[in-house]
């Protein structure tokens, strides 16, 4: 649809993403905010005002509505409402003004840069600060979502992590086994941190596609991508890595043993079964509660323990200087 000079389109959601459009006459900005995940140096895009309580339009007299306009023209295709109190509120009733994204504009412009977004999230350094400024990509985002493309923009989210764990995969394949336990550490730290600023930018996605049409959460959707194409495929080699290592006290740093098993845990509670007594260690109240019948079992295991401490050379202390009892 194109905008003639002087004239402007405006559609309003009624939160099923049906529109309905009017004309009305040329209206000017009257904000180029729009809501930005901080997550640290600017990525791209200058840094916009963080206003609220307003509604943006954008002026279309004169715009080029193809496939070929600006970056800057699309983030003024970004509009937002805010409740009657004033507060901003994504479940409200959005009043747009915007033009019609095709699916080739979706495939050659919006797409293309939330890729390139993604791309730099998922491979940069995690003992980098790196932050990106995401007005321009959050309104990627919400104009695909206003504009009916939800379900693709989901499909091609999750192919493209998906794509980028089995390549992840690969590369711990390939990993020696001495190493194996410290790198699928780093790439869970490294994937855990992307998500925090992935997921805030596809917000609007996940509430009002992931959560409401498929009873689901964009993180927990992205965490079983990891489980599935990189946890999934080395766990049975990592399980007696991980044992061994528990045996041999600082043969791994604590810090790496407990993100490793607790990170499997909680990307699978069912894989602690195949090594209960080690991740009895990491995670709480893991195993069973205590029974007063099996106590003299408990004390038996404790004595047996100490016993085996003491040969390998862990000394008691120094018996000498407990106090005595004195009853006098």
């Amino acid at each position: 649809m194109e905008a003639t000079d002087g004239d402007s389109f405006i559609l309003k959601d009624d939160h099923n993403h049906n529109y309905r459009s009017s004309r009305s006459s040329k209206v000017s900005l009257d904000s180029r905010a729009v809501p930005q995940a901080v997550c640290g140096p600017v990525l791209m895009g200058e840094e916009p005002e963080t206003q609220r309580g307003k509604v943006w339009t954008v002026d279309l007299g004169g715009a080029d509505s193809s496939s070929d306009s600006s970056e800057a023209s699309e983030t003024d295709c970004t509009a937002l409402t805010a409740t009657a109190e004033g507060k901003f509120a994504l479940d409200s009733t959005p009043k747009l003004l915007l033009n019609a994204l095709t699916l080739e504009d979706y495939r050659k412009n919006h797409w293309p840069n939330l890729e390139k977004a993604i791309d730099r999230l998922l491979l940069h350094n995690p003992t980098e600060h790196i932050s990106v400024s995401y007005a321009q990509i959050y309104s990627y985002v919400y104009k695909c979502v206003c504009q009916q493309h939800s379900e693709l923009l989901y499909n091609d989210l999750t192919a493209k992590i998906a794509n980028h764990l089995q390549q992840v995969s690969t590369s711990l394949q390939a990993s020696p086994p001495e190493f194996l336990i410290e790198n699928f550490n780093i790439a869970y730290t490294q994937y855990a941190a992307s998500l925090q600023c992935i997921v805030p930018v596809f917000m609007y996605l996940n509430k009002f596609y992931i959560e409401s049409k498929l009873n689901r959460d964009l993180r927990e959707d992205l965490m079983k991508l990891f489980a599935d194409h990189v946890a999934e495929k080395h766990v049975n080699e990592l399980m007696p890595l991980l044992i061994t290592a528990n045996s041999m006290p600082f043969h791994v740093q604590p810090s790496t043993m407990a993100g490793v098993v607790k990170g499997l845990y909680s990307l699978r509670p069912e894989w602690a079964l195949l090594a209960p007594s080690l991740f009895s260690g990491f995670i709480p109240q893991i195993n069973p509660p205590a029974l007063e019948s099996l106590l003299p079992d408990y004390a038996a295991h404790d004595q047996k323990l100490q016993l085996e401490l003491s040969m390998k050379g862990f000394p008691r202390g120094d018996q000498s200087r407990k106090r005595a009892n004195d009853d006098s």
